[in-house]
């Protein structure tokens, strides 16, 4: 299967049941057996997965791409041996980043919902063609990227989590802010918009947030 098959979804549901690393193995670039170069698709996911995964507070490093030839068995047993040993040194995941497995679980509920929502801003927005994998470094980590990904995927992230949370049960803005770990205004704000979207309402007997 090409490398640019390889979906985004498909690398945070192998996090999401468990898996301590994932690694992806592609033509080199300038070498794709088919006409889509899809090599170069998968580098812009893989920039892409490696930002979401440092939002939710996984280590990026899980994540491994490299380009191996079928012809080059040696370099893939190495490449192999050294991804092993570095996700030893980093530990099972969620452990190795100091998260419950239940936190694990909720972050990837939350995440799951907004999946669509970041195929769309990788399409529409972060979709690129360089001829080199250092000009696809320098743009993943550009400021125009950075303040995208704040703008547009960490808010829609958060927000995500708090319905996620509000699901399982109406929260306070204290309760929220605790348990998400997250700045009491910045939990402010986030509820304000989800409320003139209509996606929670406040109750005022309970004095808490609620999915409407």
């Amino acid at each position: 299967m090409c490398s640019g098959r390889v979906d985004l979804a498909f690398v945070l549901r192998a996090f999401q049941n468990g898996a301590d690393g994932v690694f992806i193995g592609g033509c080199w670039l300038g070498e794709c057996h088919y006409v889509t170069e899809g090599n170069y698709d998968a580098l812009s996911m893989m920039h892409l997965a490696r930002k979401v995964l440092t939002l939710l507070g996984i280590n990026p490093d899980r994540l491994r791409l490299e380009w191996i030839s079928a012809s080059e068995g040696m370099r893939f047993a190495e490449v192999m041996n050294d991804f092993g040993r570095q996700l030893r040194q980093m530990g099972p995941l969620g452990k190795g980043e100091g998260i419950s497995k239940d936190g694990l679980k909720f972050k990837f509920q939350a995440l799951k919902k907004i999946l669509p929502f970041l195929k769309l801003v990788e399409r529409e927005r972060l979709r690129v063609r360089f001829k080199t994998e250092e000009e696809y470094q320098a743009f993943f980590n550009s400021a125009e990227v950075d303040t995208l990904i704040r703008e547009l995927v960490e808010g829609k992230l958060a927000i995500s989590q708090i319905t996620t949370l509000l699901g399982q049960k109406p929260h306070s803005t204290r309760e929220i802010s605790e348990t998400l770990k997250m700045e009491p205004a910045e939990v402010a704000r986030h509820l304000n918009s989800s409320a003139r979207q209509g996606l929670i309402r406040y109750d005022e007997v309970e004095k808490s947030y609620a999915i409407a």
